[in-house]
């Protein structure tokens, strides 16, 4: 049996289960190995912060902004640290559950440390000293904090929550982002939750910056499988094999750009891979995927910025 076939089965079988998402945790730190906080995604998600903050200087005119939201965070918060050391004054993330804990986040800034012992750090952050010298503190002091203490010394808030209906303010937010997250919403929820990004990003100056993985990620796990494996699947049977705690949409880059064109979002800035066109051409497409050109099909990546011209 392939090894993609096999996590499909358990993370199929564990979304039934209470508690399915410390459940998949264990099983992916145990099992798949894939929650390490390894070098490869800490620059990957670095980047993305250095990008976040370069699109919101460009559209906003400003040097950092002072409100940030992040969707679907994940274990380790990279992103949102980052905005922090930028000198952000208030960083919401919003998800279903807490997938982050203290030792993560410890984790997670002992890797910062780390960046920039190694003088990586101001290739993708021009940070503030005094923030930084905060983080040295936190770390000094972490035996001593609760989770929440960390997080509020960090200007970090989690608001566990559906994104469909924010508790946060019209025109509150001045940098909204997300790292990879998109992928994993299905369009039916994904529209109602950009409609509150609509209305929390402020309007004047306010920025949009969104990442979007359109790769298999089955075969992230399973190198004997290509990015496409699972756009030869009609909508039924992917529905049996998809499971609710690491769901893929299998959406491509023109079914995000209606759903923008729809909300009335604009793409003030895109930008993609091509990806592989004679992979995709290996793969026995279901016919959803055959209606538009390969070329668009193709395209594995993207990264969309939005701003409203005030």
């Amino acid at each position: 049996m392939r090894k993609w076939v096999l996590k499909a089965i358990v993370q199929k079988t564990i979304s039934y289960l209470p508690l399915s998402h410390k459940i998949n945790y264990i099983f992916q730190k145990y099992v798949t190995k894939g929650v390490y906080l390894s070098d490869e995604y800490f620059y990957d998600r670095l980047g993305h912060a250095k990008v976040h903050i370069k699109s919101y200087q460009k559209y906003s005119g400003k040097s950092t902004p002072g409100s940030c939201l992040e969707i679907g965070t994940g274990w380790y918060p990279v992103v949102p640290i980052g905005l922090f050391l930028a000198g952000a004054d208030r960083i919401y993330s919003v998800d279903i559950t807490l997938l982050t804990s203290k030792e993560r986040l410890q984790t997670t800034l002992q890797k910062f440390v780390a960046c920039r012992q190694s003088g990586r750090l101001t290739d993708y952050i021009d940070f503030l000293p005094g923030r930084f010298e905060a983080v040295l503190e936190i770390l000094r002091d972490y035996e001593k904090l609760s989770l929440d203490e960390v997080l509020s010394k960090l200007n970090m808030s989690y608001l566990i929550e559906d994104a469909r209906k924010l508790s946060l303010s019209d025109n509150s937010i001045d940098l909204i982002n997300s790292n990879n997250t998109f992928e994993h919403i299905y369009t039916d929820v994904l529209i109602p939750i950009l409609k509150e990004f609509k209305r929390v990003l402020k309007k004047q100056g306010g920025v949009m910056s969104h990442f979007i993985d359109m790769s298999d990620h089955f075969a992230h796990f399973d190198k004997s499988i290509t990015i496409y494996n699972f756009l030869k699947f009609t909508d039924k049977q992917w529905k049996w094999i998809d499971n609710t705690v690491q769901p893929q949409s299998r959406s491509r880059i023109y079914d995000y750009k209606q759903i923008y064109a729809g909300l009335g979002i604009p793409i003030s800035e895109e930008s993609f891979r091509k990806g592989n066109l004679d992979e995709l051409k290996s793969i026995p497409l279901a016919k959803k995927f055959t209606d538009k050109p390969l070329e668009e099909v193709a395209k594995s990546h993207c990264h969309f910025v939005s701003h409203w011209d005030a």
